[in-house]
């Protein structure tokens, strides 16, 4: 069998088709998905240049006449075009291996929009002492979340104990995967952190957590820190136009994002700096750390101007990770 290819992206299509029987694979059944891929890139995109996170996602969408397993084996045939692509040199974009496997694409905020948040979140003031204190614990947590990828229970879990003032030193116990860690505060964010326990240890000074409940023997609730996030998101002008709700575990991915822009505006590595981001985080290898930034459809243009390694094969994403 052997069919007439007419997308944009027919050469790439055909040359992968005979890459794999090369290989000694039959690819019977590859090539029949590669022209539905072909058609629906022809009707769809005929303006495409490469795979992109668009087209991906239009591509991943289940019809209700199929099974997730066929639609499985589609994101298969469209992940290995991709990355066909990318042993040639030219960018595209790389889905995960399964969907059972896939991470739901979150909002990413832009520092103009965090910029937004902050300013009006310090200028919430509250006539209780309770809810106040309420309140800056969880500018405080978003703060760590942004500033420093801190996971959303990370952060809440905290002890004071836990807290080297001196240093700056947070310690993570038994986070994700059971793993221990250790997170470094920017240098401003030491005063910062300073100020605010001050303020803690006025209202509940017996308390052992770094941010206290209602209950002062207990940690802050998820639900006081999610209810407060929409809260103040809420009040932003552009929270409407956002065509997904953010929620605080979005700030850590803003994290990764800006950091690896920054690095990259700078002229710096990232293939050498991901390894300590990676720990930083608290990932169990880089390649769960890219697949964050690789998410992201702002990150491309950076990708294309600055890292050096775009051009050429960009390590795949291991199925692995969780």
């Amino acid at each position: 069998m052997r069919y007439t290819f007419e997308s944009a992206f027919a050469p790439f299509i055909s040359g992968l088709i005979d890459q794999k029987r090369a290989d000694g694979f039959s690819y019977t059944s590859g090539e029949v998905l590669l022209k539905r891929l072909d058609i629906f890139c022809k009707e769809s995109f005929p303006e495409a240049e490469t795979i992109t996170y668009d087209i991906a996602a239009e591509w991943f969408a289940i019809k209700a006449t199929e099974g997730r397993s066929f639609r499985d084996n589609r994101v298969g045939a469209l992940r290995q075009l991709s990355l066909y692509m990318l042993s040639l040199g030219i960018d595209a974009y790389v889905p995960r291996n399964y969907s059972k496997s896939q991470k739901p694409v979150m909002y990413i905020p832009t520092q103009e929009e965090m910029t937004a948040f902050f300013k009006e979140m310090s200028a919430w003031k509250s006539p209780h002492p309770r809810y106040q204190r309420f309140i800056d614990e969880c500018m405080m947590m978003f703060l760590l979340y942004y500033c420093c990828g801190m996971r959303v229970s990370e952060a809440r879990l905290l002890k004071k104990e836990h807290v080297d003032w001196d240093n700056g030193i947070l310690t993570i116990l038994a986070s994700k995967g059971h793993k221990d860690r250790l997170v470094y505060l920017p240098h401003d964010g030491i005063g910062v952190l300073v100020k605010y326990l001050t303020r803690i240890e006025e209202t509940v000074p017996d308390s052992p957590w770094l941010f206290p409940g209602d209950n002062p023997s207990q940690p802050l609730t998820s639900v006081c820190v999610e209810s407060n996030f929409k809260k103040c998101w809420a009040k932003l002008p552009f929270a409407t136009a956002a065509n997904k709700r953010p929620t605080p575990h979005c700030l850590r991915h803003a994290f990764v994002v800006e950091r690896l822009n920054d690095w990259m505006q700078s002229g710096i590595e990232t293939r050498h700096m991901f390894a300590y981001l990676s720990k930083f985080l608290g990932h169990k290898s880089p390649s769960e750390t890219y697949y964050y930034y690789h998410l992201v459809k702002k990150a491309f243009a950076v990708i294309k101007e600055k890292d050096k390694v775009s051009g050429s094969v960009i390590p795949e994403v291991m199925p692995y990770e969780d």
